[in-house]
C-alpha cells in the first residue's frame, strides 16, 4: 500500500504520516528531509554545495539510513538543502529516490507512507491513498509559532504569518510540482481538529478506500 500526503507547512500531515505509518506498519519517507540529507552529505565530505557534479553523486549514492543522520534541522543544513535543490540532477536523483522508497519500502516493510507536496501528483501518481491535508493560514501560522517556540527560539506571530504566506504563494505558483491537490485526492481541512480527530479521519478514508 501507498499512502501520499501532500499539503502547506503546518498543516499537520507530517504527524499525520509518522502517525499513520507506526499504526499500519508502514516505511515513512519525510520527503522534506531529503535535500538536507543530500546537504549534510556534501558538508561533511567537505564539497561545495554549489558543486553540481558532487552534489548530484551525492544525492545518487543516498540511502534511506542518510536520513537518520544526526544534525539534519541545523541552519547551516537548511543553507546547503536550499543549495543542492537547484541542482537539476539532484531533483531526478531524488525523485528517483522517493519512487524507490514507494516501490521497495526498506525493512520489508508492506508499503509505504510518503508525505511531501508533490507525492500524489509527481512522486507517486499512482498512489492507493491520496490525501492532501490543509488548514487555514492563521491556524498554521499558530502550529508553527508553537512549534518554535517550544524549540527555545524566539519568534513573532505576524513574523511567522507573513513568511507563511509567501511560502505558500511560491510553491502554488511554481512552475514545476506546484503545490495543489490531487484530483483524485481526498482534501482533508485540518482547521479546527486535534491531532487525534485528524487520524480518526484520515484511517476512515484509508479505510473507504479499501472497500
Amino acid at each position: 500500500m501507498i499512502i501520499a500526503i501532500d499539503g502547506p507547512a503546518a498543516a499537520g500531515k507530517g504527524t499525520l504520516a509518522r502517525r499513520l505509518a507506526d499504526h499500519l506498519d508502514l516505511a515513512y519517507l519525510d520527503t522534506g528531509l531529503i535535500y538536507r540529507a543530500v546537504g549534510k552529505m556534501v558538508l561533511d565530505g567537505g564539497a561545495d554545495p554549489e558543486d553540481a557534479a558532487a552534489a548530484e553523486a551525492t544525492a545518487r549514492a543516498m540511502t534511506p539510513a542518510d536520513l537518520e543522520r544526526d544534525g539534519l534541522r541545523t541552519d547551516e543544513v537548511a543553507q546547503a538543502a536550499s543549495k543542492v535543490s537547484a541542482v537539476p540532477g539532484v531533483r531526478a536523483a531524488l525523485l528517483e529516490f522517493q519512487r524507490g522508497f514507494a516501490a521497495a519500502p526498506p525493512n520489508g516493510k508492506a508499503g509505504a507512507v510518503l508525505d511531501g507536496r508533490d507525492i500524489g501528483t509527481v512522486v507517486c501518481p499512482d498512489a492507493d491513498v491520496k490525501m492532501f491535508v490543509t488548514a487555514d493560514t492563521e491556524v498554521r501560522a499558530k502550529r508553527r509559532l508553537k512549534e518554535l517556540q517550544d524549540r527555545g527560539l524566539e519568534a513573532i506571530y505576524a513574523r511567522v504569518l507573513d513568511d507563511m504566506r509567501e511560502r505558500d504563494a511560491r510553491d502554488s505558483d511554481r512552475a514545476v510540482s506546484p503545490l495543489e491537490p490531487a484530483t483524485d485526492a481526498t482534501v482533508l481541512d485540518t482547521s479546527g481538529l486535534d491531532a487525534d480527530q485528524v487520524f480518526a479521519t484520515a484511517l476512515e478514508i484509508i479505510g473507504s478506500r479499501n472497500e
